[in-house]
């Protein structure tokens, strides 16, 4: 019987010889030795991060901070590069959800709606 471990190890090596993941790297380091690009990629991720700490503290997010946040989206949008990175990050994203709703399966059926049918 397989290791569980070794298992997603090699999960792991698939993941980052896949097509997705180089891409994502390449458009990484594309903004990463843009400084311009990389300044305002931090700034972006910055901006996300805080929002996201609010929300889950549970704090109010302002009208004002809502606004930057939707300004500082449109700007890396308009950068060719980052666009890519977004691109490709979400590209990468959709895989890994992939996978774990195929990991998850063996929970979902036993705790599933028709697992109690």
């Amino acid at each position: 019987m397989p290791n569980i471990y070794d298992s997603a190890y090699e999960l792991e090596t698939a993941i980052r010889e896949s097509e997705e993941f180089k891409a994502l790297k390449q458009a990484y380091d594309e903004v990463m030795n843009d400084s311009s690009a990389k300044q305002m990629f931090d700034n972006f991720r910055e901006t996300q991060m805080t929002l996201q700490e609010k929300q889950m503290q549970g704090q109010e997010i302002s009208e004002e901070e809502v606004e930057k946040a939707r300004q500082v989206v449109e700007v890396v949008q308009q950068h060719e590069a980052i666009s890519k990175l977004m691109e490709e990050e979400q590209r990468l994203n959709m895989v890994i959800n992939d996978i774990s709703r195929i990991i998850t399966k063996p929970l979902e059926e036993l705790y599933g709606p028709e697992a109690n049918a």
